[in-house]
C-alpha cells in the first residue's frame, strides 16, 4: 500500500501534537510527511521536510493528498478551501468555522471538489458515544428531555499568553472566540449535541471571566434541540477539584453517564461504568475513508449544530469580569470560589448559573451574577 501524502498548516503550538501522530503513522508506513507551513518559524522541523511560509505555494509544489489544517479559527476558511481546491482531503482542528455561512461555504466546496473534512472533534469518535446514542435510539433511557455536561479544569496565566489569539473574541477583525466553550470544551459541545443531532432551536448562555480577557472561562449553556430536549453544557477553567467531563443523559425511563474522554459508560442497567473500547483516531478514520470508504466519524455536515451554537455566541453579551472578592489567586491561578457546586448544580437542574443564587458579582457598574 503506497503511503498517503500529508501537509500540516500551522507547525507549531498545538500544531506539534499532529506532528507525532503523523510521526507514529509514518513509522506504520501508513502515511509521509511532505510539507510544513507556519507564519512563524517552525520549531525542530523534520530533516529533508520542505517548510513554507505561505500555504499556497505549500500546495502548489508538494500537492499532498491530506492536508491537516491546525491554525486560529478565524483562517480555516481560506485553508480549507484552498486545501479542497488543490484535490486534498482535509483534518480541520476544531472549531471548523465560526459561523454557519462559513460552514455551508465549506460544504459546498466539499460537494464541488469531490473532497472531505473531518473536523478534530475526537469526541466524535468514542464507541461509548455509538453504543449510547444506539441506546437512546432503541428508547433504552425512554424520551430524553436533559443531556448535561460537567467539566472543572484549571488554566494558568500562561495558558492565556499563549499564542496572540488567546482569549480574543476576535483576531483583526474576524472572529476568534478563544474561551471555554469553543475550545478546551468544544469536545463536550459536540458530544452532547451529537447524542441526538437534532437541530438547534434555541441558544441561552450565562457567562464571566476571573481576568481580563475577552472570552469566557466560566459558562453554563443551555441548547433547546427540535423535539424539546434541552442541552446544558456547564464548565470552567477557573475550577477546584478537578472534573474530567460528566455527560449524563436524563430519560423518563432511565438515566446514563458518559465520561466523555475516557469512554467509560453507564447505560440505565448497568450497575457500574463499563470501558468501551475500540477507539479510532480521525486521521486514521480519515485514511481509511479514503481506502475504503469508511464512514467519516466528525465529517463537516455532523458538526453543523456546534457551529450554529457558536454562531448565536458571537453575537451574545460578552461575558463579565468576576468581582475579585469571588476568587481565590495562587501564583498563576485563579481559582473561582464555589464554582464546582455551582456548575454541578446547574448540569443536573438544567439551569444557567443566572437563575440560581450565586456568590459572585461582577467587577462592574449595576451588573451582577445574577443580572
Amino acid at each position: 500500500m503506497t503511503a498517503t501524502s500529508v501537509a500540516l498548516i500551522g507547525a507549531n503550538g498545538h500544531g506539534m501534537h499532529h506532528r507525532r501522530h503523523v510521526a507514529e503513522f509514518a513509522e506504520r508506513g501508513l502515511v509521509r510527511l511532505v510539507a510544513l507551513a507556519d507564519t512563524r518559524p517552525v520549531v525542530d522541523p523534520p530533516e529533508g521536510v520542505p517548510v513554507y511560509t505561505e500555504h499556497a505555494a505549500l500546495l502548489a509544489e508538494t500537492k499532498p493528498e491530506v492536508v491537516i489544517v491546525c491554525t486560529p479559527p478565524h483562517t480555516h476558511l481560506a485553508l480549507t478551501r484552498d486545501a479542497l481546491r488543490a484535490g486534498a482531503d482535509v483534518l480541520l482542528e476544531k472549531p471548523p468555522v465560526l459561523d454557519r455561512a462559513e460552514h455551508d461555504a465549506l460544504l459546498a466546496e466539499q460537494d464541488a471538489t469531490g473532497r472531505v473534512v473531518q473536523v478534530g472533534f475526537q469526541s466524535l469518535a468514542s464507541p461509548a458515544l455509538v453504543r449510547l446514542r444506539a441506546a437512546v435510539a432503541a428508547g433504552e433511557l425512554g424520551t430524553v428531555r436533559q443531556i448535561s455536561v460537567l467539566g472543572c479544569w484549571r488554566r494558568d496565566d500562561a495558558y492565556w499568553s499563549r499564542s496572540p489569539w488567546s482569549g480574543r473574541r476576535t483576531v483583526d477583525g474576524r472572529p476568534s472566540l478563544d474561551g471555554a466553550l469553543a475550545n478546551p470544551f468544544a469536545h463536550a459541545v459536540m458530544q452532547t449535541l451529537a447524542v441526538l443531532d437534532a437541530p438547534v432551536l434555541r441558544v441561552e448562555i450565562d457567562w464571566l471571566r476571573v481576568r481580563p480577557i475577552e472570552v469566557e472561562d466560566t459558562a453554563t449553556l443551555r441548547v433547546t434541540l427540535a423535539g424539546g430536549a434541552r442541552v446544558l453544557v456547564a464548565v470552567t477553567l477557573a475550577g477546584e477539584e478537578h472534573v474530567d467531563g460528566e455527560l449524563t443523559v436524563y430519560g423518563d425511563r432511565g438515566v446514563a453517564e458518559l465520561a466523555f474522554r475516557s469512554d467509560l459508560l453507564r447505560l440505565p442497567a448497568d450497575p457500574a461504568a463499563v470501558l468501551v473500547e475500540g477507539r479510532e483516531s480521525l486521521l486514521e478514520n480519515l485514511l481509511a475513508h479514503r481506502a475504503t470508504g469508511a464512514p467519516l466519524l466528525s465529517g463537516l455536515a455532523r458538526t453543523a449544530a456546534f457551529t450554529t451554537v457558536i454562531e448565536q455566541l458571537r453575537v451574545a453579551t460578552p461575558p463579565y469580569q468576576v468581582a475579585p472578592r469571588a476568587l481565590a489567586v495562587d501564583g498563576g491561578h485563579r481559582t473561582l470560589v464555589g464554582v464546582n457546586a455551582v456548575l454541578r448544580r446547574c448540569a443536573a437542574e438544567g439551569a444557567l448559573m443566572n437563575e440560581l443564587s450565586t456568590p459572585w458579582g461582577a467587577n462592574g457598574p449595576d451588573r451582577t451574577a445574577n443580572g
